[in-house]
This record gives structure tokens, sequence and C-alpha cells, in this order.
């Protein structure tokens, strides 16, 4: 009988599917694997409860969960990951399915799980404030960055300099902000190269700011391209408003390129003394780091030597590590 069942349903390429590969890729023999359909769907919702009442025979194994989805039915120990509250936290993004999912399934699972991780102190402290569970329930395993990312590889090179966003249509993300900051340089042959496909609000906004023609979209980036993409920016930004971790900053850091992120929620903890913190709120702060990191030549070097040794902090091992111990203590 596997000791583990993980709910492999998260894995894919995004940031939650990255923390569920190398999670999983770290884990013994001794695990089993829950697959199907997308876990945050009303269709996932129901399978995942199938699947626990088929094997509750078996329900001395753990259920580990790498994203927001604790099983209901599961008897056994249950441990599954909040990476951050910005569905509560962030009013645009809040919707009356997801308030009640959080107060009906996600709260009930904190305080009936035998522990959450979660990726970064910010996150950490505002579970604990959001739940009233215990302290020593909510633990936090973070995040680490692929070998993949360093300076030594092939480089993107479309013919001009570039700043580098990893980045979703989500509001918190702030891309308008970072569109208006842009506008903002001086250097007009730099363009902005935004992940993703173009949203129209941020078309029309650099439209009116007369810098539509250097905005970039470069529609989804695959995984194993993303590298060349960060090594060949003059600079890699996150200006959010809101993170519960950040891997974007953590792996320019790790290719030889300077960050520039916002001062806010979890972004100091990923980059600490190693990047330059603007206020996401600010165009003109936002412009003033990006100005700084482009042309300051003893910063980017400053940046790029701190970078590179914050990144080897954060490594998926050291990860994988904290919860297998984790996950010991529960067996």
């Amino acid at each position: 009988m596997a000791k583990i069942v993980f709910d492999s349903r998260w894995l894919g390429e995004h940031g939650i599917g990255r923390f569920a590969h190398e999670v999983r890729s770290r884990l013994n023999d001794s695990v089993a694997d829950l697959v199907g359909s997308d876990p945050v769907t009303v269709k996932g919702l129901l399978e995942l409860e199938k699947f626990s009442l088929n094997r509750r025979f078996k329900q001395r194994s753990i259920f580990m969960s790498p994203g927001y989805v604790p099983p209901i039915t599961w008897r056994g120990p249950v441990v599954f990951t909040i990476h951050d509250l910005i569905h509560i936290d962030v009013p645009d993004e809040r919707s009356k399915f997801k308030s009640l999912y959080y107060k009906h399934v996600v709260l009930p699972g904190i305080h009936k799980s035998s522990r959450v991780f979660t990726d970064s102190e910010y996150s950490r402290n505002r579970i604990l404030e959001w739940s009233g569970t215990e302290a020593s329930k909510v633990v936090i395993v973070s995040c680490g960055v692929s070998k993949e990312f360093s300076p030594e590889g092939d480089t993107y090179s479309p013919g001009y300099p570039y700043i580098f966003y990893v980045r979703n249509a989500k509001p918190h993300k702030n891309t308008l902000g970072l569109i208006r900051a842009f506008a903002l340089l001086k250097d007009q042959d730099i363009r902005l190269l935004l992940s993703g496909k173009p949203e129209l609000d941020l078309q029309h906004e650099a439209l009116s700011l007369g810098v539509f023609d250097r905005v970039i979209f470069t529609g989804r980036i695959p995984e194993k391209d993303l590298p060349s993409y960060y090594r060949g920016a003059l600079a890699v930004t996150m200006p959010s408003f809101y993170e519960g971790f950040g891997l974007p900053p953590l792996e320019g850091m790790a290719s030889g390129v300077p960050v520039v992120v916002a001062n806010a929620t979890s972004l100091p903890e990923v980059v600490g003394d190693a990047g330059l913190l603007v206020d996401p709120a600010s165009p003109e702060s936002i412009a003033d780091g990006l100005e700084r990191a482009l042309t300051d030549t003893t910063l980017r070097e400053t940046m790029i030597a701190r970078g590179l040794e914050r990144a080897q902090l954060f490594t998926w091992d050291k990860v994988g590590n904290r919860v297998r111990s984790e996950l010991a203590q529960l067996m």
C-alpha cells in the first residue's frame, strides 16, 4: 500500500504545476498518483471525493495536495498547500464561488489537516491570521529554482534590448502600472516583453502612451524556452501588488540578470538585498527602479553578483527535503 497519495492533477506548465512537479519528483517510490480532471473544476472536486470514498479501506495513507484542494471525505492524514490568499485578499479576483469555496472547503480543510504547506513567511502569517489555526500546523516549504536557470546556455536574441516580465492577465500582476512606468523610461530603443496574450486594455494604454510598438506580448512561452528569455533580458521585473512567493525574480537572479520587484507581500523575502524594491502603486517609482537597473553599471554588477548568490539559497532539493521531513512525522 502506498504511504502517500499525491494529487498529480496539479502538474502542468504554471506556477503550482512547477511546484507540484519538483516536489513529486523528490518523493520516494511508495507514492500513488491521483490523476484526472483539473482539480479546481466542479468535476475535479467531485472526482476527488469519489476517489476518497472508494479508497476508505486504505486511508491510513497520507493524502498530499500541492494546491488548494483538500479532500473532505479522506479519513487519513491530509496535507495540502496554500500558496497565498490572493483569491480572498484581492477584491478584483474574488468571486461568489471562490468565497464560498474558501469558507466551506479551504477553511475547514486547514483545521482538519495535519499540515498546511506554504511558500513564504508572508503567506504563512496571512493563513494564520485568516484561519486562526495553530501556528505549528502551517509550515513554510518555500520554492526553488531549477538548474536550467543559469547564466550559461542559449540566449534569446530578438534584435533589440528588452525588459522581461513573466506574468498572466490577473489584476494583481499590475501590468498596467508597468506599462505606464515603461513609458517614462528615457531609452526609446528598449522593448518591454510580456509573457501571455495581449489584453485590450493594456494595448489601449500602450497606444495612448505612445509605446504600442515597443510593448511585445510573447504569447505562452514553453517551459524549455524560458531560461533563454531570462538570459537575454537587460532586467527582469515583477511589480505585482501581491505574490505568495514570486518565481520569476528568483529565476532572473539565477540567470545573472538584475531584478526590479515590488516592495510588497512576499517579494522582498525572495530577493533580499539582491534586487531593487519599488512601490507598485507608483509608475514613477517603478520607472526609477528600472532606469537605475538599466543604466547604473556599478549597481548592475552588484545586483548580478548578489542575485547569483541569493538564488543558491533556494533549491528544489531543499524544498523536497522539507516536504519529506514533514510527511515522515505523520507516517
